[in-house]
């Protein structure tokens, strides 16, 4: 019998992932916030807990992703949260990509519950969630890492652990700065080849075909020639990704101007997608 799935949390990231779980056969129960975001995969069999203790009395591996440590807190500490259930054995996985502490904690939290807690942020968006081609970075002990490690191949083309509690949070960190000096990178040479008379499109040609060139920097130079800045990921989430990492003790120059800068474009730009930073760059102050 299929390990039976509890998933928390159905924004964009979420619905397609827990899609993917009850495609791949293992029987889904869902709980969102939200009342209705988990209709489509109850016309598909999934059940709707009315709590996150309920999801988890009823399910095997309990999967979390929502936006931040203060949601993942009120999941774990709200009214009928996880630690009100008396359940114990099961497997609880945090997708969220949230600060490294929080997870430490809540995985105390757990042990002394009876339950096990892996933190495992993933890198990559709508599209590798779709496709099953996320990169997720685990966090936690080794033994609950590979009983788990085929639910989570099923979102992923790479199933990674990184070290103890908080390792995955950190690597996410990691890698989300530099997705914030990447990107910062990208606008400002396109913004200083532009001032000299240099075609965007032409320079991006060059840039495609050189040791530079990379999938992300074809993605966001496409957005960027497009003029087309829809989120697919949320410049308000590396800005608030780069505060996590500063709190968990970036100081690195380039980490240092790329949290400035998001910081800065995340009240006119958030809701945009990440490459609208070269909006707030190319503002003439």
């Amino acid at each position: 019998m299929k390990t039976k799935i509890g998933w928390i949390g159905l924004g964009r990231m979420g619905i397609l992932m827990s899609a993917r779980l009850q495609a791949g056969g293992y029987p889904l129960d869902v709980y969102n916030r939200t009342k209705g975001k988990g209709n489509n995969l109850s016309a598909l069999g999934a059940t709707i807990a009315s709590s996150p203790a309920e999801l988890l009395d009823k399910t095997d591996v309990l999967i979390i992703m929502v936006s931040d440590d203060n949601a993942t807190r009120e999941i774990f500490n709200g009214a009928a949260g996880l630690l009100s259930s008396n359940a114990t054995a099961k497997i609880i996985i945090n997708m969220s990509t949230v600060s490294p502490g929080i997870s430490k904690e809540m995985a105390e939290c757990c042990r002394r519950q009876g339950n096990r807690y892996l933190d495992a942020p993933v890198s990559g968006s709508v599209k590798q969630a779709e496709s099953g081609e996320l990169v997720v970075m685990v966090g936690g002990d080794e033994d609950v890492f590979l009983q788990v490690k085929p639910v989570l191949d099923q979102l992923s083309k790479l199933t990674i652990r990184m070290g103890s509690s908080g390792a995955g949070n950190s690597a996410k960190l990691a890698v989300n700065t530099l997705l914030g000096i990447m990107s910062q990178g990208l606008s400002e040479v396109v913004l200083f080849a532009n001032d000299n008379g240099i075609k965007t499109n032409d320079l991006l040609d060059v840039i495609h075909n050189s040791a530079m060139g990379n999938v992300y920097m074809k993605i966001k130079g496409d957005a960027i020639l497009q003029n087309n800045f829809d989120a697919a990921f949320a410049l308000k989430h590396i800005a608030k990704d780069l505060r996590l990492a500063k709190q968990s003790g970036l100081k690195s120059p380039l980490g240092e101007m790329a949290y400035q800068t998001f910081q800065v474009a995340e009240a006119e730009f958030g809701e945009e997608d990440i490459i609208a930073v070269i909006k707030k760059l190319g503002t003439k102050e």
